[in-house]
Order: C-alpha cells, then sequence, then structure tokens
C-alpha cells in the first residue's frame, strides 16, 4: 500500500546491467504519480549517490528552490550549476528501468550490484560499500531530529 504518491521508503538491492540501465522497484514505481508520467530526474546527490526525484517533485521543489537563489551572487550561481549540469529527465522504460548516465555512473561509483533507497520525495542510489561506510547519526543527534519530526 502506498501512503502518498511520490513518497518512497525502504531498501532494496538491485543490479546495473552492462548497458547502465537499472530497474526502479516495483513498490516506488506504484507510487509515482500519474502527472510524473514514468519520468525522473536524476542528478548528483549530496552524498556521493544518485538521486532520482519525479519529475513533478524536481519542478516543485528544485527547480522552483533553484529559481528563488539570486543569479547576482556567484555561490548561487556555482550551486545552480553544479546542481543542473548532470540533470537528466529519464523515463522508466517497459522493463521498469531507467538508464544512468556515465558521469553519474562514475560520479557514484556505482559499478554492479547497488542499493536504492527510498528518501520521502526522492530515491537515492548508491555503491553499496560507500553507503556502508557513510556517517552514522549519533544517538543524541537521532533523538533530537526525532522530536522535530515527532517520531
Amino acid at each position: 500500500m502506498t501512503i502518498t504518491e511520490n513518497s518512497f521508503t525502504g531498501e532494496f538491492s538491485y543490479t546495473l546491467d552492462s548497458k547502465g540501465r537499472l530497474n526502479i522497484p516495483s513498490k516506488f514505481r506504484s507510487a509515482l504519480s500519474p502527472d510524473n508520467d514514468s519520468n525522473f530526474v536524476i542528478t548528483k546527490g549530496m552524498d556521493r549517490c544518485v538521486v532520482a526525484y519525479p519529475v513533478v517533485e524536481w519542478q516543485r521543489r528544485v527547480e522552483a528552490g533553484l529559481r528563488e537563489l539570486s543569479a547576482t551572487s556567484q555561490r548561487n550561481r556555482l550551486f545552480v550549476r553544479s546542481v543542473t549540469r548532470y540533470a537528466t529527465t529519464v523515463r522508466l522504460d517497459g522493463q521498469g528501468r531507467i538508464q544512468l548516465t556515465p558521469y553519474l555512473k562514475d560520479y557514484a561509483r556505482l559499478d554492479r550490484d547497488v542499493r536504492i533507497i527510498g528518501v520521502v520525495n526522492k530515491i537515492e542510489i548508491w555503491n553499496p560499500d560507500d553507503l556502508e561506510n557513510i556517517d552514522e547519526l549519533s544517538p543524541e543527534d537521532f533523538e533530537d531530529l526525532s522530536d522535530k519530526v515527532i517520531l
């Protein structure tokens, strides 16, 4: 059961095929709202991963936020450029796969095995070793943040 459209949770292990295509878990495909027309925008993640936003989420949140940044600030221009230059719209094929770009595969060090994680409004695609090596949130930070979202 999907709680809301364009909402993703859970972790899955999948493999990239030899052409760089990745199957998106059926749970995530079924959560994708029809107005996305089976499209995601993929780009560099804040951590060393690939992020995939439903195209509607990308437009509403990411593009809208980027547009709010003043173009007179060099820092803002560099940030907008860093986010958008690697962004690509991809469409689920008939088998539920998306095509990753060579740059994004290299950036996230994706070879064959990958972990796919639902992160509320987006999907993260990780090299399993990199995912295991990221710093865990301290118990204190977890408690502080969980209080803010009422866990």
